[in-house]
């Protein structure tokens, strides 16, 4: 069997969660704000996917609107641990089998845990598709419930 692309994961990991994603195509952006004007949405509806590096060499989602970044000492503390990184981009490749702007916890090729900023829940938000030039529409509560992820406040303004 040939090997699935990015979108094609992240459709069937999807629908094995029972998740309704819509993904669209988009042409590249050059910033935040360009992003969110091309899909006329506001930039904090864009969530960021970003691996992040245990001390013990596994991973872990964290799920950050745009116009925010990750509070280390915050993620530190809900994690349970004092250190963490985010990974050169090499290493978040063969972390989740996707590309630095395109990273999704769903179809990564490693189910890694996920956090989610507590201001992403209650409504719908778009993140990356598993390619460059998709992204992908859900609602946030819904997959924070298909992925039993920890919700807590876990950033700051950037």
């Amino acid at each position: 069997m040939a090997e699935l692309t990015g979108t094609e994961r992240v459709r069937a990991d999807a629908e094995a969660r029972g998740l309704e994603v819509e993904i669209i195509e988009r042409p590249a952006a050059r910033s935040l704000e360009e992003a969110a004007e091309l899909m006329g949405i506001s930039p904090g509806d864009i969530v960021k996917s970003l691996v992040v590096k245990r001390s013990d060499g596994s991973f872990l989602f964290a799920l950050v609107p745009g116009g925010r970044k990750i509070s280390w000492p915050k993620l530190r503390a809900l994690v349970g641990v004092n250190k963490l990184q985010l990974p050169d981009a090499s290493l978040a490749l063969a972390a989740t089998g996707y590309e630095r702007g395109t990273i999704t916890p769903l179809g990564s090729t490693t189910p890694w845990p996920v956090y989610v900023d507590e201001s992403v829940a209650g409504r719908r938000v778009s993140m990356g598709a598993g390619e460059h030039g998709r992204s992908l529409f859900v609602d946030a509560d819904a997959l924070i419930a298909a992925f039993d992820a920890t919700v807590a406040d876990l950033s700051d303004p950037e």
